[in-house]
């Protein structure tokens, strides 16, 4: 049995009813994450968890099984974060307490294997993409967001999907390279915050990036999103982080322990 503490990070589920099949892997993976002995001591959820967010007040039966599920792992003694996207920037306290989680700044540093490691989302990160830059500004902005969350339910759905429209023709015509990440933004946060270890989702292109910085080595690990037949994850026990791709539904493949 391996009894060094596990850590686990995963990002970009998208989860919505529209996607059966994501959300019943990610049930699945926390089933499997609360079977591990010892319990799995860290979960960080960086962001666009959920496809839609508009508010704590937002609940239905989908969303109630998602708390609930997080609820079990984290009173197993998991320690769970959640860090906000693009996507679920409105996830708040209500949520977080129901749920069991911890919401997590971005950008945060963290100590993992015994190294300072930053964390984020990654959105923040793609500043060539100036459109979407002014638009995250805006929705970040605690003014905005009040104005949003005064609004009716039934109006704050449909203004979420608009703006989901709206984002998915603009995405279609802009240059692949503009929506990745800036390397010299890479650098200049990495530089920020004294890491030589980068973890963030976002960008959907899961891949390890061996870098340079100051004349010493460095390296950016990007999380998969999740899909129908395929997810990624990074887990760190006592050797620093491993991306993994796996299949979904899950096979005896992926374990935590």
């Amino acid at each position: 049995m391996n009894t060094t503490a596990t850590t686990l990070f995963i990002s970009d589920l998208h989860l919505q009813p529209d996607t059966p099949e994501i959300a019943q892997g990610f049930l699945d993976y926390l089933a499997r994450l609360a079977s591990c002995q010892p319990a799995v001591e860290r979960l960080f959820l960086l962001g666009d968890i959920f496809e839609v967010w508009v508010g704590d007040d937002y609940r239905n039966d989908f969303t109630d099984s998602m708390s609930a599920a997080l609820k079990r792992i984290a009173e197993r003694g998991t320690a769970i974060f959640f860090m906000h996207g693009n996507r679920d920037f409105l996830v708040g306290e209500a949520f977080a307490a129901e749920a069991g989680v911890t919401l997590l700044p971005d950008p945060s540093v963290v100590e993992l294997d015994g190294e300072r490691v930053l964390l984020m989302h990654g959105d923040s990160m793609c500043t060539r993409d100036e459109a979407y830059m002014k638009f995250r500004a805006m929705t970040r902005d605690p003014q905005w967001q009040a104005q949003i969350l005064a609004m009716p339910l039934e109006q704050r759905l449909a203004l979420a999907q608009s703006l989901r429209m709206q984002s998915g023709e603009t995405n279609s015509e802009k240059d692949e390279a503009i929506m990745d990440v800036t390397p010299e933004e890479v650098v200049r946060e990495m530089r920020e915050h004294d890491v030589r270890t980068l973890i963030h989702g976002h960008t959907h292109r899961p891949a390890v990036h061996e870098l340079e910085i100051d004349g010493e080595p460095a390296r950016r690990i990007v999380l998969g999103d999740w899909r129908p037949t395929q997810a990624f994850d990074i887990i760190a026990r006592g050797q620093g982080p491993e991306l993994r791709e796996f299949a979904l539904p899950l096979v005896d493949a992926i374990t935590h322990d």
